[in-house]
Order: structure tokens, then sequence, then C-alpha cells
């Protein structure tokens, strides 16, 4: 498996133990066409990109497989206001968010004026057909190899790579939720016939229309958590864990204080 370290030109910081790496959409983007520029013969696999944000931390911290996703993905972005907040207490400023909602957006514009390829796989039947359609209209010229919904179950498989080695997609749009996701992703990915996979959770939903994103003054504010707990009371389980991320980041910068006073003593 490639490690990220050997492409990227920055180096990642750690947050919880997991690595992210400092970009912004343009870095993302810059990464994503030199990956693309390489031979289809020189790459290695497909190479996967992860959205992180502190709800993925958390999940990694009890989910040493999915952990392990995050440690050997090739790229990790910074996804979501904790990770911004995590990463400025190290003394790192990062300059927006890289997120799996808004980077379908800016990948597809993107492959309309270089020419990729991108396949959407996932979400319930039709809406990845219909967020196609809607990518088409913002992005003319946009090239979309091909739609399914699909599912990350072992017996589904066969069939997906069989439409994804029929489209030879560049980009691989995966709409599973996480972490199903990232490890199915990462399962199949030196098998993949993509170049580029990332997940995107449910990019293809709001894409197509079919459910709301926060307003643009909440995710300015990094209020979007909040708009999805209201809209989608079911997550309270999984954003219970908010306070404790922000708990353990603040107990691992203050043992890191510790431990340089008495390395310096």
């Amino acid at each position: 498996m490639v490690a990220a370290a050997s492409t990227l030109p920055v180096s990642p910081f750690t947050v919880l133990g997991i690595p992210i790496h400092p970009v912004d959409f343009a870095q993302t983007l810059e990464q994503i066409d030199r990956w693309l520029a390489e031979p289809r013969s020189c790459a290695s696999g497909c190479r996967q990109i992860c959205t992180v944000n502190p709800e993925f931390i958390m999940e990694a911290r009890r989910n040493p497989a999915f952990a392990r996703v995050l440690r050997q993905a090739d790229l990790c972005v910074p996804d979501g206001i904790g990770v911004l907040w995590a990463a400025r207490l190290q003394g790192i400023r990062l300059r927006e968010r890289v997120t799996g909602s808004d980077g379908i957006y800016r990948i597809c514009q993107q492959a309309a004026v270089s020419g990729w390829r991108v396949y959407l796989l996932g979400a319930a039947p039709g809406i990845a057909q219909q967020a196609a359609a809607r990518l088409q209209a913002l992005y003319p010229g946009l090239s979309i190899a091909g739609t399914h919904a699909g599912s990350p179950a072992a017996e589904e498989w066969p069939a997906i790579r069989a439409r994804l080695a029929a489209a030879r997609p560049d980009i691989l749009f995966v709409a599973y939720g996480h972490p199903r996701q990232e490890l199915w992703i990462a399962h199949h990915r030196q098998e993949l016939p993509a170049r580029v996979a990332l997940g995107v959770g449910g990019a293809f939903d709001f894409v197509a229309g079919t459910a709301r994103r926060a307003p643009g003054w909440m995710q300015r504010l990094g209020l979007e958590w909040f708009h999805r707990l209201v809209t989608q009371p079911w997550r309270w389980r999984r954003m219970r864990v908010l306070p404790l991320y922000a708990g353990l980041v603040l107990w691992e910068r203050m043992g890191g204080s510790r431990e340089g006073q008495r390395g310096r003593g």
C-alpha cells in the first residue's frame, strides 16, 4: 500500500493519534491532479481520501479497523470545526474545512475543466442519478462515468466491480455513510477500477435536493453539526461523543505540555 507521506508535499499532524494533512481545497485538488497525471500502469491501486471530523476520530478510538484505514489513507483532509480547533491548539491554523459535502462540488467543477470522469456510488436508489444530473447542469462538460446505488455488502462487490471496470472512472464518490464507506474503499482499493476514491456520506442527498444542508451562516460559524442534530434527531447518539472528544483533545495537549516541561527540566 502506498504511504501518503511519499507523495504529499505536506506532513500530517495528529489528533488523538489520527493523522490529518493541513490542506485546503486548492491543495487537495492539486494533489488529485498529480495522482491523475500518473499513467494508469504506474498507479498502485486506488488512492483513498478520507474527510476526517471529530466523529471519525472518536470512531477510530473504538474501532481499530477504522483507525487503520485512516492511518493508511493517502490523504486525510480536515473536515469539522472540531478538527480546526484541535489544530489551532497545536499552533496550526487551517484555512478551511475540506468536507465531502463541499468537496463533491469542488471536485466536479475541476473535473469538468480537466476532463476527469466521475462515478457516483451509493445512497438510496435513484439519488445518485439525480445528483449526477444536477452536477452536470451546474458544470457543463462534466463527464459522469456512471451511477449506482449498490451497498457495501460483500455479495454485491462482483457486480459493482464489473460496473466500475466498464466505466473506468477517474474519481469515485462513495455514499455509504461512515465508517462503512471508508472501510469498503480500503478493503477493495487494490482492485477498484478507479484512480481516486473518497467517501462523501450524505452528499448525494444534498446535491439531489432530497435533504437540506445547514444554511451558509451556520456553516461559516461551525454550527452545521447543530443543524444536523435538529433536523436529524437520531444523530444524538453519534454526536454525544463530541464533548468527550473536546475533553480528550485538551487532556492530550495538557499532557504534552507537562512532558515538554519535564524534558526541558
